[in-house]
């Protein structure tokens, strides 16, 4: 290690263990927390001043740049569920379809599907609204319901291409993608199960029960509840097609326009209808488009000012989710412009370990260290790829290797970790780690299992 990585790597500890400090110990809120960590981060580790600035600028604008509008969009669209009886019309089908005792299962199946065309943060922008309204019908605690919806999303967008992550690291390995999308799925199962398993049996501890639309109220037992059954509260819900299509809308519009890619190199497509798809399809445009259905379909019950009102509602709520999300990109690129997480994955890769495990360390530490699943695994497979190759590792699971990694220990430099906990309305650190962070650890944990017995078994044939 040079004095440039040893000065990278004291920056980078000093950066985490201030940011650990100042929101467990501290009266500093997260969003100037994160702020103040990237500055140290970047300054100890060597970054010029301006150089630093310009990085959380840039980390703070991108990441809104891609997830903002989704979110202002989504929260305005939950608040128009809420107050038209169309969450409560979505959380009966639901408990129709899969049964009482089974929602966690129900929302976690609907999130892997939803992610696979959809990234994960609007997905759950787009799905929390239905798991606070089960939760309110069934009594049963957003401890378990909120993450059960957000492990399935993030698992499948980890896991499965044609999201980001996977599609650039079964290029990078040169690995059939029809096969790494099979594989994908088939080590989300166990995954989502394993995660599925540690919030029953440790969050389903601390109940809750809805208090307004704005908090929780927080049980040390069990309280004794009625069964709410599975009459509606109301006369006037919206039916199932009115209540459901501004969500299947926008999931809808984005699947096609990813679907047509493939699909253009078998049959000519004119290039103006193509444009039209890629447009819609764009998720800014496409959770726009829900919202706009939303308002025409279900406010017909609604003047126009409690209409505005209530969208406006919901705007009030969302200035923290936005603030704390952009200071999480913010830190991340730093750590990236740093070159810490370079200089960590390089250091890696030359030690004496398994091929098909290097791919996935080098992604879990830059996972750890920059907090983006996306990133760590181009990284992780641009490294490892001209490594491993040679030594006859396995294109389709050294994917997975590097897809499994990017799992780790989602925490306070990851976007996901605050918008999972802010829109639940988790603000404890400690409750956010536990609620979030080792459920994805758990879910990273199977994974490498799941790696190590498929690559052991099946790793000569593909």
């Amino acid at each position: 290690m040079d004095n440039n990585q040893f000065q990278m790597m004291i920056g980078l500890l000093i950066g985490i263990c201030a940011l650990i400090f100042m929101v467990i110990r501290t009266k500093i809120h997260a969003f100037p927390a994160l702020i103040i960590a990237a500055s140290l981060t970047g300054i100890i580790g060597g970054m010029a001043p301006p150089s630093v600035v310009s990085s959380i600028t840039k980390g703070f604008g991108n990441t809104l740049s891609s997830i903002g509008i989704i979110i202002g969009f989504g929260v305005m669209m939950g608040q128009l569920f809420e107050l038209s009886g169309a969450a409560e019309r979505m959380a009966l089908t639901f408990i129709k379809i899969f049964g009482k005792k089974r929602e966690d299962i129900a929302l976690a199946v609907t999130g892997a599907i939803v992610s696979v065309p959809i990234f994960c943060d609007s997905g759950f922008i787009l799905l929390s609204s239905l798991a606070r309204a089960i939760s309110g019908k069934t009594k049963k605690t957003i401890f378990i319901l909120g993450p059960a919806l957000a492990v399935g999303l993030v698992t499948t967008h980890h896991m499965v291409a044609p999201t980001p992550g996977p599609l650039a690291a079964a290029d990078n390995f040169g690995a059939n993608l029809g096969l790494v999308i099979l594989w994908g799925l088939i080590f989300s199962v166990p995954m989502v199960a394993a995660a599925l398993l540690y919030i029953r049996i440790v969050l389903g501890k601390t109940y809750q029960l809805p208090e307004g639309v704005d908090g929780w109220k927080r049980f040390q037992t069990k309280p004794e509840i009625q069964d709410a059954g599975l009459e509606p509260s109301r006369s006037d819900l919206p039916s199932n097609f009115i209540a459901f299509f501004p969500i299947l809308l926008p999931v809808f519009l984005i699947l096609i326009s990813t679907g047509i890619n493939p699909i253009k190199n078998v049959i000519a497509i004119p290039e103006n209808v193509l444009s039209i798809v890629a447009f819609v399809g764009n998720p800014v445009i496409a959770v726009g488009l829900g919202l706009l259905v939303a308002i025409a379909t279900l406010t017909n019950n609604m003047t126009k000012d409690e209409t505005l009102k209530a969208m406006e509602l919901g705007i009030r709520g969302c200035g923290i989710i936005l603030l704390v999300t952009g200071a999480g990109g913010a830190l991340g690129q730093v750590l990236r412009d740093s070159g810490s997480a370079d200089s960590i994955a390089q250091i890696l890769s030359n030690a004496n370990i398994p091929p098909i495990l290097l791919p996935f360390f080098v992604a879990t530490i830059v996972r750890f260290i920059q907090g983006s699943g996306t990133v760590s695994m181009v990284t992780a497979s641009a490294i490892c790829a001209p490594i491993i190759l040679p030594l006859g590792a396995s294109p389709v699971f050294s994917t997975l290797a590097a897809c499994v990694g990017s799992m780790f220990f989602g925490y306070f430099n990851d976007s996901y970790f605050w918008v999972v906990n802010r829109v639940l309305g988790i603000d404890k650190a400690k409750e956010q780690i536990k609620t979030w962070s080792i459920t994805t650890t758990v879910a990273w944990a199977t994974g490498f299992v799941v790696l190590i017995i498929s690559n052991a078994l099946f790793g000569k044939l593909f």
